[in-house]
């Protein structure tokens, strides 16, 4: 029944309205107050501080610069070999597995359109028929900032408004289409090993979806971004994005492009830099 009353809770809410206002709040600059709530938020989540490059809270003077904090020198590792591909987050893994008939599987129950995740355009959606996916989620104990698989050159983006229905796995269970239909980022990079799609997916209470070359993402509208003539190469291992407040990312990649680690199944937890796939 408690888990219902959530579920139900999400479709009644203001979520967007919700979202904004904690967008307010975690971009303000409260002194003592903001340091009261990092110490909170620590604390309630058991997030290991030792590994940031400024472990004190005192350190940030808003919650969004605690929540996007970057990590110390060494305190991850990127697996080399040009045939090895990074974990690009910190979470773990909701579901991943082939895309069937152009569908992905969301949870028990419930799968969701290629397609429809890409913003509706079949010229995008064309190069990850009968690929691959992953689902990763972060939670809010996470480090939140997502980083290349692969070294790629990006090529376009897509920016599609939506719901912002929380992405925790009880709802990922219950809300059909979850993924496409919250809000979220499509990019698409060229790689040594065909298309690869980044999705950074919003959600509840998430401020903005933030990526290196245009800053933070916000619209009514369906935006779309060519980037084909210019040269933005991010190397595997760079930041590409990061999220205010937490969220999911879907890494696409094309039919027999790779495999994944044996590790890694719905349920694992992912560590940034480890070992994600190899090229088959």
């Amino acid at each position: 029944m408690r888990d219902q009353l959530k579920i139900v809770g999400q479709y009644i809410l203001p979520k967007h309205l919700l979202s904004r206002f904690t967008g307010k709040l975690a971009s303000a600059k409260m002194g003592k107050f903001t340091t009261f709530l990092i110490k909170q938020f620590i604390a309630k989540y058991k997030i290991n501080m030792s590994e940031a490059k400024h472990p004190e809270p005192e350190y940030f003077e808003t919650f969004n610069d605690f929540f996007t904090r970057e990590l110390k020198e060494g305190a991850r590792t990127v697996i080399e070999g040009d045939n090895n591909l990074a974990i690009p987050v910190d979470g773990k893994v909701s579901q991943q597995g082939d895309i069937k008939q152009g569908r992905l599987f969301q949870a028990k129950g419930h799968d969701f359109s290629l397609r429809e995740l890409l913003g509706g355009r079949d010229d995008v959606a064309a190069p990850f028929d009968d690929g691959i996916f992953s689902t990763v989620y972060l939670a809010p104990k996470d480090y939140h900032r997502i980083h290349m698989p692969i070294t790629g050159k990006l090529e376009q983006m897509i920016f599609i408004p939506g719901d912002l229905f929380s992405v925790n796995p009880l709802t990922a269970e219950n809300v059909p289409n979850l993924f496409a239909r919250n809000e979220r980022a499509v990019a698409i990079f060229s790689t040594a090993i065909g298309p690869m799609a980044m999705v950074l997916v919003g959600a509840t209470i998430v401020a903005s979806i933030e990526t290196v070359w245009e800053g933070t993402l916000k619209s009514k509208d369906i935006q779309y971004w060519d980037y084909s003539d210019q040269d933005i190469t991010l190397e595997k291992g760079a930041e590409m994005g990061r999220f205010k407040l937490g969220s999911t990312i879907i890494a696409l990649f094309p039919k027999d492009s790779i495999e994944f680690a044996e590790n890694l199944q719905a349920g694992s937890d992912t560590h940034l830099g480890e070992l994600f796939a190899t090229v088959k």
